[in-house]
């Protein structure tokens, strides 16, 4: 029982993790809007998604 919590709480950090780097890219609102909605309604295929194809930050 305890480890579903575990994974709940993981895939809860992951997600607001992209959400975050997906509002600091450099890419368009519509895209980020899109992403965001993408990571939320699907957490763990949206995390997935955004990590191989969503747009990336600035940051080198």
């Amino acid at each position: 029982m305890q480890y579903q919590g575990i994974g709940g709480l993981i895939v809860l950090i992951a997600d607001v993790w992209a959400i975050v780097n997906i509002f600091q890219s450099g890419a368009d609102t519509g895209k980020k809007v899109l992403w965001t909605v993408v990571v939320i309604l699907l957490p763990v295929l949206g995390f997935v998604l955004w990590y191989f194809l969503g747009p990336k930050t600035g940051k080198a």
